[in-house]
């Protein structure tokens, strides 16, 4: 009796098994396991007419790090093979009414907006999962597993899904009224030759060619043109613009370029010439450095 004691003090024996049909699956998880970061463990793998069984044996004094290693294995495989099908199933069941080119676009979208911080919460809302299944059970089933215990994963993915169809639909609106405004521009006879935009601080002055400041006047905040996507106070630069229809736009960055400039560059096109070294960029830039010397100071 004192030896069994001494003996079960030394190690524990856990075995746990999983089943899948899936060759690639299976494949998957015994390349894993042969680089697994732990001792002490035994792999064996079985094909019986409905599932390769792959049967782990854990001989060693911590079972909970076993079997956190495990869960977190596990949670990656289902992350690679499974998320994708998920994603695909619920763009496909909630918005059924968009098309079969538009849902592509949603699903793409829906793969790059899962980020790295999003990844671990979703790696360890899986792998918690199979910890508290595998502290009661010794195999698991994984397509079973993956569809009736993976609530709380659905759940997160179908956030995911919402926030990126909220996106597209906005990043269509927002290419609609590009293309009207570049249509717009297209066939509309231009009103002033070229016009200065001299951008700073997220903010746009406009000036014409004599260098003068060309200014916004009440008529344009009830302009035909004001967009219903939001550009901030931009927005009565961009109405000027289409009013104006400069034949030659002159961007002058003091910043870095933004969302604004980007869209400006889509709407006029070749029109745009952009300039960050001329007489007028390093005046500004000039404005702008007195008036940080200035805040130091005080």
């Amino acid at each position: 009796r004192y030896y069994y004691y001494v003996w079960r003090d030394f190690f524990v024996l856990k075995t746990i098994c999983v089943k899948t049909n899936n060759k690639e699956i299976s494949e998957y998880l015994l390349k894993e396991l042969e680089y697994f970061e732990l001792q002490s463990i035994q792999v064996s793998s079985y094909k019986f007419k409905v599932y390769t069984n792959i049967i782990i044996h854990y001989k060693g004094k911590n079972v909970e790090l076993f079997l956190n290693k495990i869960s977190t294995l596990l949670a990656y495989l289902v992350i690679d093979f499974y998320e994708p099908s998920i994603i695909q199933n619920l763009i496909n069941t909630n918005y059924f009414y968009f098309s079969t080119e538009e849902k592509k676009d949603i699903f793409n979208l829906c793969l790059t907006n899962i980020d790295f911080k999003t990844s671990l919460s979703i790696i360890n809302i899986i792998s918690e999962a199979f910890y508290e299944y595998f502290s009661c059970n010794k195999y698991v089933i994984l397509d079973g597993f993956v569809n009736f215990k993976l609530k709380n994963y659905i759940k997160e993915l179908d956030t995911v899904v919402d926030m990126c169809v909220n996106k597209f639909i906005i990043d269509r609106e927002y290419n609609e009224f590009v293309s009207l405004l570049k249509a717009y521009i297209q066939t509309t006879p231009s009103n002033i030759d070229a016009v200065h935009l001299i951008y700073k601080n997220q903010n746009s002055i406009l000036l014409n060619n004599s260098k003068t400041v060309i200014q916004y006047n009440d008529k344009l905040i009830n302009s035909k043109y004001l967009s219903d996507i939001s550009f901030s106070s931009n927005d009565y630069a961009l109405n000027s613009l289409l009013t104006l229809l400069p034949k030659k736009l002159y961007i002058h960055l003091i910043d870095v370029e933004d969302d604004f400039i980007s869209t400006l560059k889509k709407i006029f096109d070749d029109r745009v010439y952009i300039c960050t070294e001329c007489d007028l960029c390093a005046l500004y830039k000039m404005q702008t450095s007195k008036y940080n010397l200035n805040r130091l100071k005080n």
